[in-house]
């Protein structure tokens, strides 16, 4: 919003200092009979008003409906008593009553020609108002309810890492860890899907938080995380969600196995858009893949799930060695639902 339409928000001026408002209503009149005093000689018989209607215009305008009414009043009298023959005299002669009604009908509408836009322009600036207390408090109310989403998955995560304690099969109990593990991360993800106003988050946001976090949480302050992504894109959440599991799983295995005897290292994340498609690849310098690694027969629940979440979006993921490292490449992700930032 510029300065001008917060000055017309304010209109009209000197509500709370009337005195001050009339007076400089009175210099208006002042200045406009001294003015077309000036300018008499130049003028034809015939235009006794022709500066005393800014005069009342600007009055109204600046200090409202008040002040344009004594301008009016004593413009028309300035005008009367000086410019309409008889001069310097308030006597009515031929055609006075006319002039002055004619007068009379112009400042009528053009004081409440200004009175109205000043009271639609009150309403505007309330209803403002109440939308930015409103927009405010579905802020604060959204924010509430992500921190609630979020807190409850982390809550259900760990009251299952507590049973996983009680349980003494060691398949169940890595399968509920692992199940765990998830739900907190999904918990964590959720609370970084929307800004602060609800909007989706631009890419680049998103995925720098979420490597900050994993980052934060690896226990490996040594492991060097970076992440090049196309911040012209937007994530909806049925994008978002997918992405930010295999980036996390990615990203565990890595820091689990790559790094497992290393304290130092490196992750890339790397996030790009073409032709209507996105491709994410994670590429860490760790160890590697062992030489019998399949993905297709690969039995963690991680793998399954990022594998199951690629095919749910119509996308490729691949797991490689990179000489030194690992590479995971999902390609061909649909972005139709994505749309560009402005």
């Amino acid at each position: 919003m510029t300065s001008f339409d917060r000055t017309l928000q304010r209109l009209p001026l000197l509500a709370g200092r009337r005195a001050l408002a009339y007076a400089i209503t009175l210099g208006f009149c002042v200045a406009a009979w001294w003015l077309r005093l000036v300018l008499d000689p130049l003028f034809p018989p015939g235009y006794p008003y022709l500066t005393f209607f800014p005069a009342v215009i600007l009055a109204s305008f600046l200090f409202g409906r008040g002040p344009g009414i004594a301008a009016a009043i004593l413009c028309g009298l300035l005008a009367w008593y000086y410019f309409i023959p008889p001069a310097r005299s308030f006597e009515l002669g031929r055609g006075t009553p006319v002039a002055l009604f004619f007068y009379a009908g112009v400042v009528t509408v053009d004081i409440l020609l200004v009175h109205w836009m000043q009271v639609a322009n009150g309403r505007l600036a309330a209803e403002r108002e109440r939308s930015a207390r409103l927009a405010e408090r579905t802020e604060i109310l959204f924010e509430e309810l992500q921190h609630r989403v979020s807190n409850n998955l982390q809550m259900v995560g760990a009251m299952l890492s507590l049973q996983r304690r009680t349980i003494v099969d060691g398949e169940a109990k890595r399968a509920i860890g692992e199940a765990a593990e998830k739900l907190q991360l999904i918990g964590r993800i959720q609370r970084r899907l929307y800004g602060n106003k609800g909007e989706p988050l631009a890419l680049d946001a998103f995925v720098t938080a979420l490597v900050e976090d994993l980052a934060a949480s690896s226990g490996k302050p040594g492991i060097r995380h970076e992440v090049e992504a196309n911040s012209a894109l937007m994530l909806p959440p049925d994008r978002a969600i997918p992405l930010a599991l295999i980036i996390a799983e990615s990203i565990a295995n890595a820091v689990e196995h790559g790094f497992a005897e290393r304290e130092t290292g490196s992750i890339l994340v790397t996030v790009c858009a073409a032709e209507a498609r996105l491709s994410l690849t994670i590429r860490d310098d760790g160890h590697g893949l062992p030489t019998s690694f399949d993905l297709a027969s690969a039995d963690s629940l991680g793998l399954r799930i990022a594998r199951n979440l690629a095919q749910g979006m119509g996308a490729e993921l691949h797991i490689a060695p990179a000489a030194p490292g690992t590479l995971v490449t999902l390609r061909n992700v649909p972005i139709d639902a994505c749309p560009r930032a402005d």
